[in-house]
């Protein structure tokens, strides 16, 4: 890591010290998805509190930047099973929402959280990677395991740009990153999402014979779809799956996608008539998984604050729990020392 790249990580890790956002400092998973009004069988929800699953961070890692990084701020998560114990990958940030940020890994065992002793997982090493990684989305195909993150960087002109990016592993644990996941022909210089459907387990659902990928943010307003036969290599084309007329409201993400049965569940946040974060669901077919069946919107559970939400949330239905939405909020705890 050369000076010039260290220099570049300094000074966005000290704009980000200085990061705020009066609406996603407080997000909270009660302002969206804990009630689900007159919800149709398909629909994943509403979610509930439950403490004894939240993950809480203590201390700071090391900073292998050399910047004297730390992080105030935990979510993003993304979760997978193996062997019985959940793999947790999050974000991890100066401040909420800001850049400068890494990813984490935490296990779950024998009902208790374990952080692991190696992170950050993922951090800034390469060029486009200036302004932080961050967002990871973890799958399973074939045994083996993929992450997709969002690599932040600054363009020539001084814009902010996103890149999906992608990391491979046999065991979760050792990771190898394999570079740019959506070419920028296909992202413009911006792409979200890398969202592909998914069972229970965190397992990759092949639908039509290929793997999917739901993009839903970028590519010049686009929406576009990834194809795949390993979850590596991927092609894209435009194709609409998506209509939000009749809630109304404009999107932010799509967050996760279910397969249960013939259902596929798109799980997706989006700014609501008043401005306002809100969840909703979008239902098809795995036939037909750009013709949308239905769609349902979720909100605050009666009578719930909209602010300062630490819990994690399981589903009220079959135990789903959709790891990349908003029902899965943790908390950290700031070192004392």
């Amino acid at each position: 890591m050369d000076a010039a790249y260290t220099d570049a990580l300094r000074l966005n890790y000290e704009e980000a010290l200085g990061h705020s956002n009066a609406l996603t400092d407080h997000i909270s998973t009660d302002q969206f998805s804990a009630h689900y009004p007159d919800a149709p069988d398909w629909a994943i929800g509403p979610f509930e509190r439950d403490p004894s699953l939240t993950f809480r961070l203590e201390g700071q890692w090391d900073d292998p930047t050399g910047v004297g990084w730390t992080s105030s701020a935990i979510f993003n998560p993304t979760m997978i099973e193996r062997g019985g114990e959940l793999h947790l990958f999050y974000r991890a940030s100066p401040r909420m929402e800001s850049t400068a940020s890494r990813i984490g890994h935490a296990v779950r065992r024998d009902g208790v959280w374990h952080d692991d002793p190696a992170n950050p997982v993922v951090y800034p090493t390469l060029d486009n990677e200036t302004l932080g990684c961050e967002d990871p989305k973890v799958y399973e195909a074939d045994g083996r395991y993929v992450l997709f993150y969002n690599a932040i960087r600054r363009t020539a002109e001084g814009e902010t740009a996103v890149d999906i990016m992608g990391m491979v592993s046999d065991d979760l644990v050792s990771w190898e990153k394999i570079g740019l996941v959506v070419p920028l022909e296909v992202s413009l210089g911006w792409a979200k999402g890398a969202v592909v459907p998914r069972d229970e387990h965190g397992r990759a659902v092949r639908i039509g014979g290929e793997y999917l990928m739901y993009l839903s943010e970028g590519c010049g307003d686009r929406p576009m779809i990834g194809h795949s036969d390993d979850l590596v290599s991927w092609t894209f084309s435009e194709q609409p799956y998506l209509d939000l007329s009749p809630l109304p409201g404009t999107l932010f993400e799509v967050a996760c996608a279910v397969v249960r049965g013939d259902d596929l569940v798109l799980d997706f946040f989006y700014a609501d008539e008043h401005h306002d974060f809100a969840a909703a669901q979008a239902h098809y077919s795995v036939d037909a998984p750009f013709t949308q069946t239905g769609l349902h919107r979720g909100g605050p559970s009666p009578g719930a604050g909209c602010r300062g939400s630490t819990a994690a949330g399981r589903s009220r239905k079959a135990g789903m729990l959709p790891a990349e939405s908003a029902n899965s909020i943790f908390t950290r705890r700031s070192r004392s020392d």
